[in-house]
């Protein structure tokens, strides 16, 4: 080996090989420090290795007949050892041991690339997750605020104490709202409530209530809503404040897909068991493109602000109430989401 070794030198900041070269041979590093980098669009260099003593540079290369796919340069004076390729192959046909080595080394390096890429993409993943989840809340908060502004601007133009009265009401209940709103995002960040209290609750009473407080907001991006028939007056184990959560997800949805206005329409209907609530709008349906994804988190077709953040928490407050919930399109229709709610059942005598 030292016979057909040429013992090289470089000092810092030289360049050894880069991308393009020939493999016309390998080098092992005596002394020193090398970085091995390759160019990542308009990003720049991308460092992802360095090999210190006794560690080889641009096996690769020659193993495969290919140019130098990586660029090497020295970040401290170094001492190397370059062995031509056809040595190195030569080599390698009458040592099956070197042949073994070199397998090893190449192995270990490919884990070490896999270990370093892995890290990198769950860290990107984790800062895009974070940014989509920002936007999300942000993009939530802006309605609850918009009415609270709104609200404020009218009171002080009108001056009487009922409009003062009135408004004070609907900022509380604008605030309650948002509070609600940031509860329930936490709640999806840490997973399925466990502990989540099913009082009995009249539906139709608590639909009707939910939905007048809901047409003022849906008014305001010029949409309506209607009720095709009366919800069942019968006992549901649910949560108030979650259940209208849900309402206040599917309404948004709907008038973010109609940005001129329309009709979001509500009908209801008992099964054996379950009491079935269906909400459509006039927009333009369900994409193709989302349909599979609907439900997952961030998922979202055709929205500028949109994050899809609330059609995954509508499904985690339906699962969290023992329900199910589905969404399709018929032609001709636009959006039509159906969630299912158990009814109470009797305490056996």
């Amino acid at each position: 080996m030292r016979n057909i070794a040429r013992e090289q030198t470089f000092r810092a900041g030289q360049e050894i090989f880069k991308e393009g070269d020939p493999g016309n041979g390998i080098y092992l590093v005596k002394d020193g420090l090398i970085e091995i980098s390759v160019q990542a669009g308009h990003a720049g260099r991308y460092v992802f290795t360095e090999a210190g003593p006794g560690e080889l540079l641009g096996e690769m290369a020659v193993i495969e007949d290919q140019p130098r796919s990586a660029n090497a340069v020295a970040r401290k004076e170094s001492v190397l050892y370059f062995i031509p390729r056809a040595e190195i192959l030569e080599l390698m046909a009458h040592c099956p041991a070197l042949s073994l080595a070199f397998l090893k080394e190449i192995s270990h390096r490919l884990r070490g690339f896999n270990r370093q890429y892995l890290r990198e993409v769950l860290q990107s993943e984790r800062l895009s997750v974070v940014g989509r989840f920002a936007r999300s809340v942000v993009h939530d908060l802006k309605n609850p605020l918009n009415i609270i502004g709104l609200t404020a601007e009218m009171a002080a133009l009108s001056g009487t104490p009922e409009a003062r009265e009135k408004a004070l009401r609907t900022i509380r209940e604008q605030v309650d709202r948002i509070n609600e709103m940031v509860g329930e995002i936490l709640d999806f960040t840490q997973g399925a409530s466990s502990d989540l209290v099913l009082p009995p609750v009249d539906f139709a009473g608590f639909m009707r209530s939910a939905i007048d407080d809901i047409r003022g907001e849906a008014a305001l991006r010029s949409s309506t809503i209607e009720l095709e028939n009366s919800p069942p007056s019968v006992m549901l184990p649910l949560n108030s404040k979650r259940l209208r959560r849900l309402l206040y997800n599917l309404v948004h949805n709907a008038t973010d897909a109609m940005p001129y206005g329309g009709k979001i329409m509500l009908r209801f209907r008992s099964v054996p068991g379950a009491v079935v609530t269906e909400v459509e709008d006039t927009g333009p349906g369900i994409a193709p493109e989302i349909a599979g994804q609907l439900f997952e988190a961030f998922a979202t077709f055709g929205k500028v602000h949109g994050t899809g953040l609330g059609l995954s928490i509508c499904k985690r407050i339906i699962e969290d109430h023992r329900g199910w919930i589905t969404a399709r399109t018929e032609p001709g229709r636009g959006a039509i989401f159906e969630f299912g709610l158990p009814v109470l059942q009797a305490s056996p005598a």
